[in-house]
């Protein structure tokens, strides 16, 4: 059996193609390619205060166990460990993860911090990032103060997938100004 699609680019013409056993299906698509008249955003290299290095699959879990409970939630990297917390209006939720040294890689927590970082984020683009989880055994998450985390997926010798995420700022209980 024998899948294969083929995409090409309506401006260019120029063909991309896969294809992929065991079925015998054929699937050929043509895409308007979109223009996208905005600015592009630099990231600049940051040194960051906290790296914490963990399983790719547990962070999914307690990001997607989290996300029942509330909309934000806050990560803060401690010499404890890295806690993930959340409150919503169904209740509250806290998973903490201590550094461990686990014979197998996979397993391992590595927690690098120079100073104490404590960010909110909306939980809903974590979930979305947590889709790259079956790209990589580990998830490396890099924090400073008031700069995007970063959420990197190693893969393996072909490169990584980095996703950013500006923490979500705390708004002024005070109201509108007078």
């Amino acid at each position: 059996m024998l899948l294969s699609f083929s995409l090409v680019s309506i401006d260019t013409r120029d063909p991309c193609s896969h294809t992929h056993t065991p079925c015998t299906l054929t699937l050929d698509l043509e895409l308007k390619l979109m223009e996208i008249d905005g600015e592009q955003l630099g990231i600049p290299d940051t040194p960051y205060k906290c790296s914490v290095k963990m399983p790719a699959e547990e962070f999914q879990r307690i990001v997607r166990d989290l996300q029942v409970l509330g909309d934000t939630c806050t990560i803060a990297c401690t010499k404890e460990g890295i806690r993930f917390s959340v409150s919503g209006a169904i209740g509250t939720g806290n998973i903490l993860t201590r550094a461990n040294a686990s014979d197998k890689e996979s397993e391992q927590v590595v927690i690098d911090m120079e100073e104490p970082v404590e960010l909110n984020f909306a939980l809903r683009y974590l979930a979305f990032f947590t889709k790259a989880t079956k790209l990589s055994d580990s998830v490396i998450i890099s924090m400073s103060p008031d700069v995007p985390v970063v959420v990197e997926y190693p893969i393996g010798d072909v490169g990584h997938i980095k996703f950013y995420l500006a923490p979500k700022i705390e708004e002024d209980g005070d109201g509108a100004e007078e």
